[in-house]
């Protein structure tokens, strides 16, 4: 089959991200004699330079890894919480029934630093001034803005020339949206990045960040009011103490074993299980002797997928505060009950399921009958005042020894929150995926994790690592890798086929981000389908909405297979996405 570009082979590493200028650096650190973890944590700090409207230092940040020295396979759990101040009752004080999806209020602790710092220090072999090098650089001398960059700069432009004036001093140079292909720096970043890489090892970096000037200049900067999303200016909850309060944990993943393959994902307290739960209805279908491109194939897929993100809504939250059913959602006698609700033609309502007796809980702004509440989700953007889906990265490595990462960093876009002057970059607008109802698994708490979307995937092959796989998309994310994974597993496609293959997803469930809406039966496919299969899908009752050929997910992935090779492939749409290796 016709592929963009090839799927590399070579014995030596690889590397994938969403950027080249990130896949490049993070291969410099394999040439420079280092590892897989050296090189997740290089092109994850480029990402943050580079990509500024899709991640930054004051976002999050889930790893998957696997040590090949140790044979330990686990999650970086760098999800910051919401501050100690975070209440439902502030919130409602202020005359809000949902987070606002930017501003201060919508900020959490930055995990990124310390998630990429804490895989440095338990994983990697090079310094921190090392793997910094390449971010600093290009914060100081420069990079070429992306078409993405410079219309999401676009689109926010009037805010932060009206309400934003320390995120116009950067983004908007000479008081203009700056042209696609010119030259951005961001000078302060790389001053921050440089006392980062000046400090006396990595566990100083840390307390330069969460108990130095960093966090002292976001104590400052909260206090401020800024306008958001609302229409109105708040300010924030944010303090030093929650910065000095918290670090990133190392934490068993979830698994799942899906015929030859186990598949490993984030807890509950992020969107990765809903992975491994449409696995679980998909286990009972005969995935093998289907067209991928055409309507059987798609329909099976979509309607378990509905299934599997109804229970996201109403079981997913931070398991340090909640009761998540997780062995029972993924139980077999489960899954053989809500298997038969698949039906032959699309359902349009939100249906979880009731595991172990558990009763689910729904947002009263939800509807178990999925009434339409607005525009639907698909690729996440921004419009002028600054609501946002944000977007994320994602970066996979794998070396010569077989080290295995897969990260997804975003938040901390630049669309979020101001810049803090003194730092370089803004905070995240995490905390919108928090509901402000009580009660619920993902109901606002101080200190807890908001239920993110943020989902890398690693996965064995007859109990060997194999595989390290993921996309940016939000909502979408375990769903455009899910059909990387099967068309490679079920459809004998390689990286490179199952990642240019047609894409699509729904929009059916409650969106992740602000304002949470739904569009009930929606399916968002790209037009490189077949017509008959468009049609056929229609007759079944989906809403298709037929997007540009080349439009959705950002897809990337490497491999170790048994004899050695080690593969990458990334995705072309974008123009963006690069994998290297030897």
């Amino acid at each position: 089959m016709f592929t963009t570009r090839p799927e590399l082979t070579g014995n030596f590493g690889m590397v994938a991200s969403t950027h080249w200028l990130a896949s490049q650096s993070g291969m410099a650190m394999l040439e420079r004699g280092g590892n897989a973890f050296d090189a997740a944590v290089a092109a994850g700090f480029v990402l943050q330079v580079v990509e500024p409207h899709l991640n930054g230092p004051g976002g999050d940040l889930p790893i998957l890894l696997h040590d090949a020295r140790t044979g330990q396979t686990a999650t970086v759990a760098a999800q910051g919480p919401a501050p100690r101040a975070a209440t439902i009752a502030h919130y409602r004080e202020l005359g809000l029934d949902l987070v606002p999806g930017t501003g201060q209020l919508a900020a959490c602790v930055p995990g990124a630093v310390d998630g990429w710092l804490t895989l440095l220090e338990r994983y990697g072999t090079l310094p921190l001034s090392d793997v910094l090098e390449p971010a600093i650089s290009y914060a100081r001398r420069g990079f070429p803005a992306l078409p993405s960059i410079v219309r999401t700069i676009g689109t926010v432009a009037d805010l932060f020339a009206s309400h934003w004036p320390t995120s116009a001093a950067v983004y908007l140079p000479g008081g203009q949206v700056p042209a696609a292909g010119s030259r951005l720096s961001n000078p302060v970043l790389a001053d921050t990045y440089q006392r980062l890489a000046d400090a006396p090892g990595i566990s100083a970096a840390r307390d330069v960040f969460y108990r130095g000037f960093v966090a002292e200049a976001i104590d400052r900067f909260a206090r401020l009011p800024f306008r958001d999303v609302s229409g109105r200016d708040h300010s924030g909850l944010m303090t030093a103490d929650d910065l000095a309060g918290w670090h990133a944990t190392v934490e068993e993943p979830l698994s799942y074993d899906y015929g030859s393959y186990r598949v490993f994902k984030t807890g509950p307290w992020g969107q990765g299980p809903v992975f491994a739960q449409q696995l679980a209805l998909l286990a009972g279908f005969d995935l093998d002797r289907l067209d991928p491109d055409g309507p059987d194939f798609i329909h099976t897929i979509v309607e378990c997928s509905k299934l599997a993100y109804a229970d996201r809504e109403a079981y997913y939250g931070d398991p340090e505060f909640v009761d998540v059913p997780m062995k029972a959602l993924l139980s077999a006698s489960y899954n053989a009950a809500r298997r038969s609700l698949v039906g032959s033609f699309a359902d349009g309502g939100l249906r979880p399921g009731s595991p172990d007796g558990f009763a689910p809980v729904l947002p009263s702004l939800v509807s178990v009958s999925g009434v339409d509440t607005g525009a639907g989700a698909g690729e996440p953007t921004v419009d002028r005042m600054g609501q946002t889906r944000g977007d994320t990265c994602h970066v996979d490595v794998v070396d010569r020894w077989g080290n295995f990462v897969s990260a997804t960093p975003s938040g901390g876009w630049l669309q979020s929150n101001p810049i803090i002057p003194e730092l370089g970059f803004p905070l995240g607008s995490r905390a919108q995926m928090f509901w402000l109802q009580e009660g619920l698994p993902a109901s606002l708490a101080p200190g807890k994790r908001p239920r993110t979307t943020l989902s890398p995937s690693l996965a064995f092959r007859d109990g060997a690592p194999y595989m390290a796989f993921g996309t940016p998309g939000g909502d979408q994310q375990d769903q455009w890798s899910l059909q990387l994974f099967l068309r490679h597993v079920h459809c004998g496609q390689n990286l490179q086929e199952a990642i240019d293959a047609p894409a699509f997803h729904s929009a059916h469930f409650p969106s992740s981000f602000w304002p949470r809406e739904s569009k009930p039966r929606q399916l968002v496919v790209e037009s490189r389908l077949p017509f008959e299969t468009l049609e056929e899908l229609r007759r079944r009752g989906h809403d298709v909405v037929v997007a540009d050929p080349w439009s959705l997910g950002r897809l990337s992935g490497v491999s170790r297979s048994a004899d050695g090779f080690l593969r990458a492939a990334a995705n072309p749409r974008g123009m963006q996405g690069y994998a290297v290796g030897r």
